[in-house]
């Protein structure tokens, strides 16, 4: 599959979160809502996983670099951050770890559907 191709599977849905985000003024990311449009099109199988494999591995292996722009926005609002400093770091550690264990069920849930029972 051409590298191109898969790229603008994703951007495509993208995009069509974006318009659902915006259309339908909905509080949940554009970004986040193509995602899991593009997710349940995997799952049902209406997308083949291997028309986007290369390019979400890639994005996989370099996800650190995609930090990077949270990372600037961070150091360029400082000045406001450092008055909240405690309350933004309990915030963050809070939700890190929420989001930790969330990712945790589904992996586990994710798991035991396509392998069964074995571990859990």
């Amino acid at each position: 599959m051409n590298v191109y191709k898969e790229i603008m599977y994703i951007l495509i849905f993208s995009l069509i979160g974006e318009l659902f985000s915006k259309g339908l003024k909905l509080p949940i990311p554009g970004s986040v809502i193509g995602m899991l449009i593009l997710f349940a099109f995997l799952e049902f199988n209406i997308l083949k996983m291997k028309k986007i494999e290369k390019v979400g591995e890639f994005l996989l292996e370099n996800l650190g670099i995609l930090f990077v722009p949270a990372g600037v926005g961070i150091m360029v609002k400082f000045n406001f951050i450092k008055e909240i400093w405690l309350s933004f770091f309990v915030i963050a550690i809070f939700t890190t770890i929420f989001s930790l264990i969330i990712t945790v069920k589904i992996v586990e849930i994710v798991k035991q559907k396509f392998e069964g029972d074995e571990d859990a």
